[in-house]
């Protein structure tokens, strides 16, 4: 829309105002005003707030305040409107001064009985919030009344909800704080959840002060659902209780800030909680308190609790009912996946859960008898991709893939950044001789942590879920079911990237997008590159030189199969004890080596745990496969420890490796001489 376009919609709002005393003078002005097309009236009209002029004339104090005094007036679209169900407040969307946006201060109180406030807030993007409802910008009008009163109307995207109250309510509740919030919830309309046993905690610990402290500050409260278990209740102590406060913000969901850690009430020497909000794809909102630093009574870990009855306006804040207490550990892995068929908790595991009891549930009664145990959760949306429902009706298949997500470990984040402090981390899963590779980018609140199995990487984007046998980590894929080609992999697992930029430079990497064939590619990981600077110093820097492509790729040609099928270890360790050796078709000419199983701790000398792993016998040389079977769309990845390399391969002396460069130059002095030749 135009400047001009705005300025003429922005008359045309106010114009819908027919309460304002200079009402007239705006219709003489708008039809006096050529800039207001008929493209820009109708584009504008479905925002026209015409509904909530009709409330207002409706409103004795509004019109009289509209006629004779400052205001400041948030006005919801026609479009809230529609998507409003409840009774229209409008003595709440207006406050007796008049504030541009510029102006708006952290509150400021409603014209409503008790002069409920109203929180301004913003969030990164600059955008200003009036409780949940967006200001839409450049929609804002000022003017002067007749009264020569200033007057500001803001335009937002949701219409305004203060606290409700039951029609048979006894007491008079006009602006309650939080504890009076609690001590009067039963006369409040609250969806038929009941806030008793928290309440008594609250008054048994003698935290009534927590509630009742002025200021803005954020509230959640856990109802009497979440208190099922029977001993839970009395794990709500006095830091608990702290811990479910965010002190001095107030923090609205539509301006909430994912996974943006706020210090709650909890935050000390010795106890150190956090809390923060995220949304799901599905549109329900959670929070989640993470202990850092624990104690005796408090475990360190992750806590997730879904909103069940958001921005509930009070006095000194707001408060959003959450489904279970915050900070309180005391479910097993088991229990904590059993109570998304029980009561819907915690429903972003909701569909994992799901697919565990399709296929019989055996998954579970393992997990039940593991004494420790880290999940790797794929999340509901994790389980829409298209070849994962092909998958879910091949039970073998899908009991191989479950278990590539489970431990037997206590895995937090913080062991899996110890793991990775001097390679990236490999952990064994109760799929037999299968393990997961983490990887972690960056650093504190920033830190970007990946695992990577059955050829697919995921990215974890809710860590250290604790339970009190394990951990859950929610990762965004399935594991297991590949859904990038042998480039794909190569450009994005860090592993690899030796490998990747060598094919580049000589565009060895165009083919391996093609969905037509099939490749088995043996990959050196990139430390196998770094040993080769060791054997060949002279000549490892050159390999990865553009000028020497032409070599590279020679390189990489030999570590590529090409056929009509891929060749698993297991299929190369059969044909290796029936032939001897294999031979492999490649791009110029063949690849024949030997593949033997190997017991031992190639991933790790440390681990405890045994395993089978497999050895590439070549050209007299023992190559250990660092990972096995990496699954692509179009064929599948060996990640080996040491490239197949030869002497003769890295020879950088004589002829044998002339640059393209040092060739013009030889063919510029063979001409010049030619040249000088004739001339003479």
């Amino acid at each position: 829309m135009t400047s001009s376009g705005l300025r003429a919609a922005a008359a045309l709002l106010l114009l819908c105002a027919a309460t304002f005393a200079a009402a007239a003078e705006l219709s003489d002005k708008l039809r006096d005003d050529s800039e207001l097309s008929q493209s820009t009236a109708k584009s504008f009209r479905r925002l026209m707030p015409v509904r909530f002029y009709s409330q207002v004339e409706q409103n004795p104090i509004a019109n009289a305040t509209l006629t004779l005094r400052s205001c400041t007036i948030f006005v919801p679209t026609n479009e809230a409107f529609q998507r409003y169900k409840g009774s229209i407040h409008v003595l709440y969307h207006i406050t007796t001064a008049a504030f541009s946006k510029e102006q708006l201060p952290k509150s400021v109180s409603s014209d409503m009985d008790g002069n409920p406030p109203l929180y301004i807030t913003k969030n990164r993007n600059g955008d200003i919030y009036v409780n949940n409802a967006r200001i839409i910008p450049s929609l804002s009008v000022e003017m002067t009344n007749r009264e020569g009163k200033r007057q500001v109307m803001h335009i937002i995207d949701e219409v305004l909800q203060p606290l409700s109250v039951q029609k048979n309510a006894k007491d008079n509740i006009n602006n309650p704080d939080a504890m009076q919030f609690l001590q009067m919830a039963e006369q409040l309309e609250l969806n038929d959840f009941h806030l008793r046993t928290y309440r008594s905690q609250v008054t048994l610990a003698k935290k009534e002060s927590v509630y009742q402290s002025p200021g803005a500050h954020t509230f959640l409260i856990p109802i009497d659902e979440s208190f099922k278990l029977s001993a839970r209740s009395g794990l709500v102590d006095a830091k608990v209780i702290d811990g479910h406060v965010i002190p001095n913000t107030v923090i609205f969901t539509a301006a909430s800030q994912h996974d943006d850690p706020k210090t709650s009430a909890a935050f000390e020497d010795l106890l150190k909680v956090t809390v923060s909000f995220f949304k799901q794809k599905d549109g329900k909102m959670y929070v989640k308190s993470n202990t850092i630093v624990g104690d005796a009574k408090h475990r360190e870990g992750v806590v997730l609790a879904e909103i069940v009855k958001a921005n509930i306006p009070v006095q000194n804040g707001v408060v959003h009912l959450i489904h279970r207490p915050l900070m309180i550990i005391d479910t097993t892995v088991t229990d904590f996946l059993k109570s998304f068929k029980e009561n819907g908790e915690n429903g972003a595991l909701r569909k994992f859960y799901e697919v565990i009891m399709d296929n019989g549930g055996e998954v579970l009664d393992d997990i039940t008898n593991l004494s420790e145990v880290t999940i790797l959760a794929p999340s509901n949306d994790a389980w829409n991709a298209s070849l994962i429902e092909n998958l879910l009706r091949n039970r073998k298949k899908m009991r191989e893939i479950l278990n590539m997500h489970i431990i037997r470990d206590r895995l937090n984040v913080d062991k899996i950044r110890q793991k990775n402090a001097n390679m990236i981390a490999q952990v064994p899963t109760v799929n037999n001789n299968t393990f997961l590779y983490f990887n972690v980018k960056g650093e504190g609140t920033d830190a970007v942590i990946t695992v990577e199995g059955g050829g697919v990487n995921a990215t974890i984007i809710q860590a250290d879920v604790a339970q009190t046998n394990g951990y859950v980590h929610i990762i965004d894929r399935v594991l297991g079911v590949p859904h990038t080609t042998v480039l794909g992999k190569l450009e994005s697992d860090p592993m690899m990237s030796d490998t990747y930029k060598m094919g580049q430079f000589s565009h060895f990497n165009d083919q391996l997008n093609n969905t037509q064939r099939r490749f088995t590619y043996f990959v050196p990981r990139d430390k196998g590159w770094q040993k080769t600077e060791l054997d060949y110093p002279s000549a490892h820097k050159k390999l990865f030189m553009p000028d020497f492509s032409y070599h590279s790729k020679s390189i990489l040609e030999r570590h590529l199969a090409i056929a009509d099928h891929v060749f698993t270890m297991k299929d190369l360790v059969q044909y290796s004890e029936q032939a001897g050796n294999v031979v492999l078709p490649t791009f110029r000419d063949s690849l024949q080596l030997r593949v033997e199983e190997e017991a031992g701790h190639l991933h790790d000398e440390n681990a405890s745990h045994e395993w089978t792993g497999y050895v590439i016998i070549w050209n007299y040389k023992k190559i250990n496969v660092y990972r096995p079977d990496v699954e692509c769309t179009n064929g599948i990845i060996h990640v080996i420890d040491y490239p197949l390399l030869e002497e003769k391969d890295v020879v950088v002396s004589g002829g044998s490796y002339l640059t393209e460069s040092s060739i013009c130059i030889i063919l510029a002095n063979l001409i010049m001489i030619t040249v000088a030749k004739i001339l003479n």
